[in-house]
């Protein structure tokens, strides 16, 4: 199925790819492939004081992770390029013109210190600070006198007067603004770079946009968009606007607390599914209804739509996350498992850059053994410490006491004696190894494995034991049994 209908991600190339920003790609990315229509990514670049240098390539990466693709952009180009808004500037300009022509625009030389002034007389006055529009109405003379001393004007929109502005949200239904509250406002700055909100309606505009999906903090832009479609006599594509997502806190997200892992590229490297991310994030204002929560890609596309989306704030629950990418992770092929843990066991030193064959299939063992427990891959460090220590570490007082009964010498010496003259240390060898300390000692259940285990890991519960110690190896174990005799 193909449709007319096209939709886009226009980020800033401002650092990475943020939680907000990646749900913001995903819903419409859900919404093209649903609708069968097409998905753009373009760039919004004209402030170049907040532009970073890999701002764009961490942007695309992040999206490519998540399993998004898209049909334009700056690295597959498309008939609606350029898609770095610095490279469209001559596309704008006949609309600059086109709306100082009509009056619907006009020339403005009030400096930053003139605006400054401004604002501060009007907040004494306990008014809304907003343009006064003094330069609407200036004379050819007055014109030709601020050009003599300088001064390089910028471009205001004239904003009609007592006109209600509205249009109907694809979320919130009908939502209508007053013109009064809003001021003329600059549409392209005294160095000739248009500022946002005209660039935008351009770009949705030429390169064809049919909905514009996008977080609520644009909503109070909508109206001063509105107007100047009208002001150009272009049609206004249909807006839809997600509510913000908000911390454990319930309160806004901020790129500043660093308590929430809050950028796309954390949740790579710390070894998260982007399978899971992308179903977590999905579910974050949007609800397919029922009770499943576990969706692929294709199942969330199928499933998607714009009336299913919240009005009211979503709240990040890290919980879920890790839940949820937990249950990714217990299916998950233990290769791939495996690959996402190395590198944090091998940042952590315990183990090295290069592995052998048999290396290779320990730490894949390694991994299997953890497989289940693990929310992330980052996490294998801690729940393995206790196979790179060279003496073992026992986790409270009540592993210790353990110890202290009269039975684990007998215990313990029966199974060093048993496990020093093994030439096997399979886990099926080491579970017949222990029925035979069973036989020999008459000891079995916790007096038996629960010693066993605490003796060898510090620990009273854990993971199976006969794979546990088959992992230690035979001279580790034995190593820790006489030292502990």
């Amino acid at each position: 199925m193909t449709s007319n209908i096209r939709v886009r991600y226009a980020p800033s190339p401002t650092g990475h790819l943020h939680i907000g920003g990646a749900r913001t790609a995903l819903f419409n990315y859900l919404f093209a492939r649903k609708q069968g229509g097409a998905f753009i990514v373009r760039f919004e670049d004209t402030d170049q004081t907040r532009h970073v240098e890999t701002g764009i390539d961490s942007q695309l990466n992040g999206l490519k992770w998540l399993g998004l693709d898209w049909e334009e952009s700056v690295d597959v180009g498309g008939p609606y390029g350029p898609y770095l808004q610095t490279q469209r500037l001559p596309l704008y300009q006949p609309y600059v013109q086109q709306l100082l022509e009509s009056g619907n625009a006009y020339e403005c030389f009030c400096s930053e210190e003139d605006l400054e002034q401004e604002r501060a007389e009007q907040e004494a006055r306990g008014e809304m600070p907003r343009y006064s529009g003094k330069c609407r109405h200036l004379t050819a003379e007055q014109t030709a006198a601020y050009r003599a001393e300088g001064r390089q004007p910028a471009i205001r929109f004239k904003v009609p007067e007592d006109k209600i502005i509205s249009f109907d949200d694809q979320i919130r239904g009908l939502v209508e603004f007053e013109s009064g509250g809003i001021g003329d406002f600059i549409i392209v700055r005294p160095t000739g770079i248009p500022t946002y909100n005209f660039a935008v309606i351009l770009d949705d505009h030429l390169m064809k946009i049919t909905h514009v999906i996008r977080g609520e903090e644009h909503l109070s832009n909508t109206p001063r968009q509105m107007i100047m479609y009208e002001a150009l006599g272009l049609p206004a594509p249909k807006f839809a606007h997600l509510a913000i997502i908000l911390n454990p806190d319930r309160k806004k997200m901020s790129k500043r607390d660093e308590s929430l892992i809050q950028f796309i590229e954390q949740y790579r490297d710390l070894g998260y599914l982007p399978e899971a991310v992308v179903n977590f994030i999905a579910l974050l204002g949007w609800s397919p209804g029922g009770e499943q929560e576990m969706y692929l890609m294709d199942e969330l596309i199928a499933e998607f739509s714009l009336d299913r989306v919240a009005k009211s704030p979503a709240v990040f629950d890290m919980d879920k996350l890790n839940w949820m990418n937990n249950q990714y992770l217990k299916k998950a092929d233990p290769v791939i498992v495996t690959a996402l843990a190395v590198p944090h066991l091998q940042k952590a030193g315990r183990i090295g850059e290069a592995l052998s064959e048999e290396q290779q299939q320990w730490v894949t063992s390694l991994v299997a053994l953890y497989q289940e427990q693990l929310n992330y891959a980052a996490q294998i460090v801690e729940l393995t410490e206790l196979f790179f220590k060279e003496d073992v570490v026992f986790e409270d007082d009540e592993a210790k006491a353990l110890l202290t009964e009269e039975y684990v010498p007998v215990v313990l010496g029966s199974f060093l004696g048993k496990a020093e003259q093994a030439e096997d240390f399979s886990p099926a060898a080491i579970q017949a190894l222990l029925k035979e300390v069973q036989k020999e000692t008459g000891y079995k259940g916790k007096q038996l494995f629960m010693t066993t285990r605490v003796a060898l890991t510090g620990q009273m519960h854990g993971r199976d034991l006969n794979h546990t110690i088959h992992l230690l190896g035979k001279n580790k174990v034995v190593a820790r049994l006489k030292k502990l005799l």
